[in-house]
Parts: structure tokens; C-alpha cells; sequence
């Protein structure tokens, strides 16, 4: 495989510039169709078999770690993901097949020479000819894509707040299926480990560093479909759980006025201020997504977690289930024509689930499972 390594020095707010890798892989291939579907899954910790000092303990030489396990984990993701063939729900009630996604964004990989693996194995006559890595140097694990079709386009961006860097970039593609560009931001934003409250900072930091991006792609280019995806570490309902100024926010009148009476946000009034980029994505219960409590302005994103109450969540904590992975779209996915929303949907079975319908996670010792996230699927349609 042919690998293309590439330092981007674009600079953001506070940025701190990180290893940003992207790789063509043998030959283009993807035919464009009316359907487009993207992955979305945290496979919790998928590191190589390769000791470099950076791994987690548990998946080192001397914790029993290597090269059989390794291969074995792949194995299985690939085959789990050549499960996630399923049926896509259409606005007129029909359903046409959909085969493997076209694109397959990752949490939690080590690097990109996993990418490659994944792509070039049991998955290697599916045409994932194209990937994309980012991670901080230093970090044990990145986020990447696979892709069917071109990645024309690729950045990455990251943030420094009080010496404190936060753990995974952000990871920005674009490929233009049919001719119509599509813009995706993958995200790894910090966990709440260390309490909700001292972690907020860093995700709100991150949710600043998206706003910021979109402000400058739509100066250029207005209304281009962005797609922000990954694990978020926050809920689609994150307010109403908290009650507090969260990265995450409904566009509610109580949360509106809650961000208002804050000092974070003072600087609304002066737009040439840095302080006045927002420092949280705002989600719309709306199709296409509005904001009618915030200020003007900010972009709303659509969450599919608000298309149907059935779909409980992609992690299980403490027994409860939490929606903190994410797709979050643009307004100009809900447009007549071009590329278009049309469905969601988590992937809850087996192999991905255990016989008690919550995530089967990896255990490293045994080489059991697959992850302590379930995958979301995205379709789109293109409309002329």
C-alpha cells in the first residue's frame, strides 16, 4: 500500500499541531449510486501487535498482547462489520439493499497501519481504497476513516487549554461522491473521567475548534453539508441529564437562558471577538435543524437520536444507557437537492451485542468480544 504522509501547520484557536497521516490505497474504485451510508463506531482500543511504549498495559508484550491476537481482533471486526449489511428505511416506505457502508470512521485505533489492516483484509474486495489518520504525537490511540470513494481534502485540528491538551483531534475529510461535496469532522472529544464538570472545558474547547472550522468553510463555500461524528462523551440529551452548560445543547428557552446568564458567552455582542465563537454545538429537534432561543447565527445540527425513542443508546454505564456517539448534520442535508438525510440507525445485534442486548466489549485476556460501543449507520440519498 502507498502511503502519503502529509504536516498540515493550520492554525485555530490555541492550536496545537499533531501527526496527521492519509494513505491511497492501491487503486480508486466506489461506483457512485443514489444511496450513500456511513459508519460509525469506537472499537475500543484497537492497538497493533507492535510494543512502542504508548499502549495501554493490558495490550503489551509482557500482558500476553501479540501478533495472534491481534489478527484475530481484526478478523472479527471485519466480519462483524461485513454484518452490518441491512435494509435502508426509504421516505416512501419502500427499501432498496444496501451492501457495506461507504465510508467507515473509527474511534480508538493506534495508528494507520491498522487502517490498512482493516481495509486490506477480510474487507479487501470491498474498495476501502482510501484512508485518513490523525492523532496528538505521543497519544496510544488516534481516530481514522476508510473510504469507497476519494478523500480530496484532509486537515486536522486540536486545542491547548492550561498546558492541557485535549486527547484526540478532530479529523476533517471531504470527498465529493457524485460531485457534491460532503465534509466530515471526526471527533474524540475528552471522557468524563475526572467528573463531568472538570472535563466540560476540554469537550466545550473541542465543540469552539467546530465552530470555528465551520465558520471558515462556509465563508467559502455556504451551506456545504457538514457532517460532525464520533464520540461526543456527552448525550444528544446531555442538558436535561445535567441541567449545566454542557458541550451538547437542545435548543431549549431553559438552556438558552442558562448559556445566556453565564460569562462564557458574554462577547455574543462583539463578533470580532474570539470569545464570541460558540463554545457548544446546538442541536435542533427540527427538520431541517433551527435555532429559535440562541442567538443568530449559530449553526443548529440535527440529531438523528431525535428521529425515534426506540433506539436506546450506544454504551451502557452504571445500567443505564448513554447516546453519546454521534452523527450531528448540517442544515444543507435537508435541502431539495444535492446529498439528503434519510435515515439512522444503531447496529444492536449479535455479534455486536451479547445475549443481553448490551455491547459486547473486548477483553484482551480472553480475545473475547468486539467493543463497549455499538456502530450508528447514516444513509443518505442524492436528489438532482
Amino acid at each position: 500500500m502507498k502511503k502519503l504522509t502529509s504536516s498540515i501547520f493550520y492554525f485555530l484557536f490555541l492550536i496545537y499541531y499533531l501527526t496527521l497521516v492519509s494513505c491511497s490505497l492501491d487503486k480508486l474504485s466506489g461506483s457512485e449510486t443514489a444511496a450513500f451510508t456511513v459508519a460509525m463506531w469506537n472499537v475500543q482500543n484497537l492497538f497493533d501487535a507492535q510494543d512502542n511504549g504508548n499502549e495501554y498495559a493490558e495490550f503489551r508484550e509482557s500482558a500476553g498482547w501479540n501478533e495472534e491476537k491481534y489478527r484475530a481482533r481484526l478478523t472479527t471486526i471485519s466480519q462483524a462489520i461485513s454484518g452490518m449489511n441491512r435494509e435502508e428505511p426509504s421516505s416512501n416506505g419502500n427499501t432498496s439493499k444496501q451492501t457495506f457502508p461507504d465510508l467507515i470512521g473509527f474511534v480508538e485505533i493506534e495508528n494507520l497501519g491498522v487502517l490498512e489492516d482493516i481495509a486490506s483484509g477480510t474487507l479487501s474486495k470491498q474498495g476501502y481504497n482510501w484512508a485518513a489518520f490523525a492523532n496528538i504525537p505521543g497519544s496510544p490511540i488516534g481516530l481514522g476513516l476508510i473510504s469507497r470513494f476519494p478523500i480530496t481534502d484532509i486537515r486536522a485540528h486540536s486545542i491547548t487549554i492550561i498546558d492541557e491538551t485535549a486527547p484526540r483531534p478532530i479529523l476533517e475529510i471531504r470527498i465529493e461522491p457524485r460531485g457534491e461535496p460532503l465534509i466530515f469532522l471526526l471527533c474524540h472529544w475528552k471522557s468524563k473521567v475526572g467528573g463531568e464538570d472538570a472535563t466540560t472545558v476540554m469537550r466545550r474547547a473541542s465543540a469552539r475548534v467546530i465552530q470555528r472550522r465551520i465558520q471558515e468553510i462556509w465563508e467559502t463555500e455556504p451551506d456545504t453539508p457538514i457532517i460532525v461524528m464520533g464520540d461526543l462523551n456527552e448525550n444528544h440529551d446531555e442538558y436535561y441529564r445535567r441541567l449545566a452548560f454542557s458541550a451538547l445543547l437542545i435548543d431549549d428557552p431553559d438552556a438558552a437562558a442558562h448559556v445566556a446568564a453565564t460569562s462564557a458567552l458574554s462577547a455574543f455582542s462583539t463578533p470580532s471577538a474570539s470569545s464570541a465563537i460558540p463554545d457548544y454545538l446546538l442541536l435542533s429537534q427540527e427538520i431541517p435543524p433551527r435555532s429559535h432561543y440562541f442567538p443568530d447565527g449559530i449553526p443548529a445540527f440535527y440529531s438523528p437520536w431525535f428521529d425515534d425513542i426506540s433506539e436506546t443508546g450506544t454504551y451502557y454505564f452504571r445500567d443505564n444507557w448513554e447516546t453519546i456517539d454521534h452523527f450531528l448534520l448540517s442544515e444543507g442535508l435537508f435541502s431539495d437537492s444535492g446529498w439528503k438525510y434519510s435515515g439512522f440507525k444503531v447496529v444492536s445485534q449479535a455479534p455486536f451485542t451479547t445475549s443481553a442486548g448490551i455491547p459486547n466489549r473486548y477483553n484482551p485476556q480472553s480475545g473475547r468480544g468486539l467493543s463497549d460501543h455499538l456502530p450508528l449507520l447514516l444513509f443518505l440519498n442524492f436528489f438532482p
